[in-house]
């Protein structure tokens, strides 16, 4: 008897730190699955994502492969110059971030050629990341199977389908919906999705709007969705996405949770560590808004006026506005926050999220609704208190307070750009530790 055939998939992974983690947790899945099945991930060129992935191991099988795509260089520029439009945030395309994606095609068309002429399996798919549906075209080309990769939830795929449908068959024009009262029937939600919780790029008068839908159309167009959720999470909308009577959609396929739970560099996280060890069970209060969350001075001191006045224990991760700078921004706190508070909470830097999240001293979180965040929440039942602030997180955040009632608001329709957010006493901080017990 033969032996069977050594296939491969090729991976367009978003180019941004969550979308690739959870990609090659899908990789690493698939290849569990199957010993003929090798994968090749095209890392399309952004300097915090090529760092990140030459620091960390992600596997030892020499299935999985990651390549890095050569830096875009036009005549133009310098070849030295980075071109990266792409913020490293869960952000949904701007226009500077689908431009920065479709100028790599023609670096992904010529990895792809290299792959198809010079190794040996057979490619039988593309599965390219929602943030680059652009690259079907290059699929295409090579008449080659394109399945998307959806690292969202299910709701946000029905919502952003729902949202296209009205569109281009009820002429519903999206950027006149930013102060509208006006909500929506979505199909597999169970409460009517208000206007004020759409992401902002649909609601973008310069273009964003029309990237979201075009986008909408190509995912309708590809052989299958995988998204990273599970049946148990969102039973009723991947019922209904999964309906062959649904809209003409490809075939649906949960394949969350995917996370990676191995907090990397533990040694560097070591004094953080020791002190969640020194405090009770379930009595802290976990502060994260994910790898591009921040805040104004305002809001910050907003923030630590309200945790000191609640006399509660926290863990509180501070960034500044300014991307890739990892240092905990003192001069912004209020004068002697540090030295009053200094029995109940610390204040750090990046976050081992996961690690911290599992920590038994750990009692609620405070977190920007980022879906990898949600998820790892929900695998370490912790109660969630949401503070959305940019993408898709009102979404998420509407469907963790309303729809599965794992969160509190803080406010879902929060988006970075607006006023202060009063905290009246941090409420939901007490909230969130009496939903996690003794």
């Amino acid at each position: 008897m033969s032996s069977a055939e050594e296939i491969q998939l090729i991976f367009i992974p978003g180019p941004g730190i969550g979308h690739i983690v959870s990609a090659v947790e899908f990789g690493k899945l698939l290849l569990d699955r199957d010993t003929c099945l090798s994968i090749t991930f095209l890392l399309i060129n952004d300097p915090i994502v090529r760092d990140y992935t030459n620091s960390i191991p992600f596997h030892s099988d020499p299935r999985l492969r990651l390549l890095n795509l050569p830096d875009y260089s036009p005549q133009s520029q310098s070849a030295s110059t980075p071109s990266s439009d792409f913020k490293t945030k869960s952000e949904l395309p701007s226009i500077k971030a689908v431009e920065h994606v479709d100028r790599h095609k023609p670096l992904v068309r010529e990895a792809v050629l290299s792959i198809m002429s010079t190794m040996k399996p057979r490619v039988i798919g593309i599965i390219v990341d929602m943030f680059c549906a652009s690259m079907i075209d290059v699929a295409d080309e090579f008449s080659i199977p394109t399945y998307i990769f959806f690292t969202s939830s299910a709701g946000f795929l029905s919502l952003m389908l729902s949202m296209q449908s009205l569109t281009d068959e009820n002429a519903v024009v999206l950027t006149e919906l930013k102060d509208s009262d006006r909500e929506f029937a979505v199909a597999g939600f169970l409460n009517p999705v208000p206007a004020k919780v759409l992401p902002s790029p649909m609601l973008d008068k310069n273009g964003g709007s029309e990237i979201v839908m075009s986008t909408a159309r190509r995912i309708r167009k590809t052989r299958g969705i995988f998204i990273n959720t599970f049946q148990e999470l969102e039973p009723t909308i991947i019922q209904s996405l999964s309906n062959p009577n649904s809209d003409k959609l490809p075939p649906i396929y949960p394949v969350g949770p995917l996370l990676n739970l191995k907090s990397e560099q533990e040694s560097k996280f070591s004094d953080i560590i020791s002190w969640l060890d020194q405090q009770p069970r379930s009595s802290v209060v976990f502060l994260c808004f994910g790898s591009e969350g921040s805040f104004s001075e305002a809001q910050i001191k907003q923030l630590a006026a309200a945790l000191e006045s609640s006399g509660r224990r926290f863990l509180w991760s501070l960034r500044r506005r300014k991307q890739r700078d990892t240092s905990i921004p003192v001069d912004l706190l209020p004068e002697g926050f540090l030295q009053r508070t200094e029995e109940i909470g610390k204040v750090i830097g990046w976050a081992p999220q996961a690690a911290v999240l599992s920590h038994a001293a750990v009692g609620g979180f405070v977190t920007h609704c980022g879906w990898n965040s949600i998820l790892e929440s929900l695998w370490f039942g912790v109660p969630m208190a949401a503070w959305p602030i940019y993408a898709e997180q009102q979404v998420n955040a509407f469907q963790v307070v309303l729809e599965m009632g794992v969160a509190v608001e803080i406010r879902m329709d929060y988006r970075d750009d607006e006023e202060i957010v009063s905290c009246r006493g941090w409420w939901f901080v007490t909230q969130v530790l009496d939903k996690s017990g003794p």
